[in-house]
């Protein structure tokens, strides 16, 4: 039962189950559940890392005002290819495209966190990682869209799947690439006085 000197509620503000299982992996498991219902889509010429940050506080602010005394964690993940933001794999051709465009060169993925605690504060942060794809063949990316783990996935891959084997090189957090930075994400937490 909660006590007056509990720790505070978290609140996920995604739909994501990868982000709901990474934050079980450190303890921290949200009480609630509850997707941010915003439109994603990117505004002319922006940036990935304005991008990730401004689609996490979005949901961040509009899940917080239905959980005042919470904390609301809200996250976004971002894959991109110089200033070009890759889309969240809706097709088999989308994957495709992505897939070839990251074939053999680095990319970047940018994790962007927002939170509001229990007091009503906001923060928030953007994690860098980079990834260098290997040189695909075409067996391996036709091979890889039929597993259809591309589905729904930023850049059209799932690292945490069969696509680390395409993964030459990782600089920066694995997790971050899986769907939260959870080094950050911690910390973060802990300014907030939730504790695994």
């Amino acid at each position: 039962m909660p006590q007056e000197n509990s720790a505070p509620r978290l609140v996920l503000a995604s739909a994501s189950p990868r982000r709901l299982e990474l934050l079980r992996q450190i303890g921290l498991p949200p009480e609630t559940v509850i997707p941010a219902d915003i439109d994603e889509s990117p505004l002319p010429r922006e940036l990935p890392r304005q991008y990730a940050s401004r689609i996490a506080a979005a949901k961040r602010d509009a899940v917080a005002p239905d959980h005042p005394g919470s904390i609301v964690l809200a996250a976004d993940t971002v894959v991109a290819r110089g200033r070009r933001i890759l889309p969240k794999a809706d097709t088999v051709q989308v994957a495709r495209d992505c897939l070839k465009l990251l074939s053999g060169e680095r990319h970047r993925v940018y994790g962007g966190i927002a939170l509001c605690g229990p007091d009503g504060r906001r923060t928030a942060r953007v994690v860098l990682t980079s990834v260098v794809f290997k040189r695909l063949s075409h067996d391996e990316i036709e091979s890889y869209l039929a597993s259809g783990e591309w589905d729904g996935k930023a850049g059209g891959y799932a690292i945490q799947g069969r696509a680390a084997a395409f993964v030459r090189q990782i600089n920066g957090s694995y997790s971050n690439v899986v769907g939260l930075p959870l080094f950050e994400t911690a910390q973060l937490l802990q300014g907030m006085g939730l504790r695994s």
